[in-house]
């Protein structure tokens, strides 16, 4: 898949194509549907399948105090595309200029002339332009305008209710994982550099890879099963804390999973963590060995719900 950059015009071998439009935070269920009737229009027509995206978010512009929400990285977000089996992907430049375009100054300059769109495929609560004027039944006038077909595309239901990346941020912050997996489609993952700590993990015979949180939304903060896949391709089990560490001072946030039965030097090397399972709140014990124990129980448990059935 060839991954290119929204300030400049798309190559010519890829013009024409059938583009998936939408921001697509979590490429859950209902994204999916979006991208894959792209892939299966372009397909069938002999064009080449594309998928636009923003960045940052639209949210992250307008307000950018909001909590952290994120529910993949960008460099995730095209990794799914291109497991997907897209062609290409677009990463528009979300700003205040984009933010002011009309929306018919969106389907000309960008869609049209910049993207060389031949039909656009979309969410059915899609909308554009400034002021987000632009609704899904504009883009399909507006798209016979200039000659570009338009689609969009209708919920998808899940776990009785329509799949939405609002309600992934919900099972995640109440603690389930699981919920949140079968609207993704797989677990929900973490992905960032491992960094030096204080080492305190090592001293109490549990060492941990530590990973800052970055922009991701804040899952319940807690003990998780969960499963590494590190540089090297190695799947690895373990069982992590997720928060800010209560028992130690000052608190840190970070995500520090603790792998069974590897050793090795991790540091600087970038893993993915998939949250698999929530297994208690966080918490502060009355001593060292207490809190030792506890995280004996959390491990076996991690083992028992990470073993093949």
């Amino acid at each position: 898949m060839e991954r290119l950059s929204g300030d400049r015009p798309v190559p010519e071998h890829l013009r024409g194509g059938v583009v998936a439009l939408g921001n697509f935070d979590g490429f859950h269920i209902g994204h999916q549907a979006v991208v894959g009737r792209a892939l299966e229009r372009a397909r069938a027509e002999g064009r080449p399948a594309l998928v636009a995206t923003f960045d940052p978010h639209p949210a992250r512009l307008f307000r950018p105090e909001a909590p952290h929400f994120l529910l993949t990285t960008m460099a995730q977000r095209l990794d799914l595309f291109e497991a997907f089996g897209m062609d290409g992907a677009i990463v528009l430049p979300f700003d205040r200029a984009m933010a002011a375009v009309s929306p018919e100054g969106f389907v000309a300059d960008w869609l049209f002339d910049r993207i060389g769109a031949g039909a656009v495929v979309t969410g059915h609560d899609f909308t554009f332009g400034k002021d987000r004027a632009g609704t899904t039944d504009a883009l399909a006038s507006l798209g016979r305008t200039y000659g570009l077909g338009a689609e969009a595309i209708a919920p998808v239901e899940a776990d009785g209710a329509v799949a939405s990346s609002t309600r992934i941020r919900e099972h995640l912050r109440s603690g389930a994982p699981q919920a949140a997996a079968r609207l993704l489609t797989r677990p929900f993952t973490i992905r960032g550099a491992v960094q030096h700590g204080d080492k305190l993990g090592r001293t109490i015979g549990y060492p941990t890879a530590n990973v800052a949180i970055g922009d991701y939304l804040r899952p319940a903060y807690g003990v998780y099963a969960v499963r590494g896949r590190l540089a090297d391709g190695r799947v690895v089990d373990g069982a992590a804390n997720l928060g800010v560490r209560p028992q130690f001072d000052p608190p840190k946030e970070l995500l520090e999973p603790y792998f069974f039965d590897f050793s090795g030097d991790l540091y600087g090397q970038t893993i993915e963590v998939e949250l698999i399972e929530f297994l208690r709140p966080e918490a502060k014990f009355d001593s060292l060995d207490a809190l030792v124990a506890q995280i004996g129980r959390d491990c076996e448990e991690a083992k028992r719900i990470l073993s093949p059935p």
